[in-house]
């Protein structure tokens, strides 16, 4: 299935792994390219979080947008142990998606 342009919840990091940001999009490939390039202006600009560490694809939006509340209420540990669950070495996930 060609996930493109599916609804997806996302989580960027600095590259120091400090600071952590979860976002939902229509176009994951499309949103996180505007984040590398400084295009999303806020918190994400101002401190240089713009590495893809976990994604998730949803089939509907209403879906997307539950799981991103869901995650952005939770603590710090249980973000950590989602992001190391695919990604335990915290690499930029970017190249897999476009």
């Amino acid at each position: 299935m060609d996930n493109r342009n599916s609804p997806a919840v996302y989580i960027l990091a600095n590259n120091h792994n400090t600071v952590i940001y979860i976002g939902m999009t229509h176009s994951l490939s499309v949103r996180i390219r505007q984040h590398k390039e400084k295009l999303v202006p806020g918190f994400t600009k101002r401190y240089n979080v713009d590495k893809l560490v976990y994604y998730e694809y949803h089939t509907d939006i209403r879906d997307a947008i539950g799981r991103e509340k869901q995650l952005k209420a939770g603590s710090r540990k249980r973000k950590i142990e989602l992001i190391e669950s695919m990604n335990p070495d915290w690499k930029d996930l970017y190249s897999d998606i476009v």
